[in-house]
């Protein structure tokens, strides 16, 4: 095992890998502060969101949102955010 470890090929894998698994943890910590703040912020109303938030896989998108989120005053205003900007 410790020779396969030292393969160029074997590290090439573990790397992506690896970076997958963060990327795909990044992804759910801000789908969980996403939901969370839309619960917090506007109730059943605001979740009512996420199936469309959760289709969204980019992370920069997902930090605009949760930003969004600090400064709208509905969930309509929210809405036009997704539907224009994030497209």
């Amino acid at each position: 095992m410790a020779l396969l470890e030292q393969s160029p090929w074997y590290q090439e894998i573990f790397s992506k890998g690896e970076a997958r698994g963060e990327l795909r943890g990044r992804k759910e910590e801000l789908y969980s502060g996403i939901e969370l703040a839309l619960e917090i912020k506007f109730g059943n109303q605001g979740l009512e969101l996420m199936p469309i938030i959760s289709q969204i896989t980019d992370l920069q998108k997902l930090k605009t949102i949760q930003q969004a989120i600090k400064t709208v005053n509905t969930v309509n205003e929210l809405q036009q955010i997704l539907s224009t900007d994030l497209t």
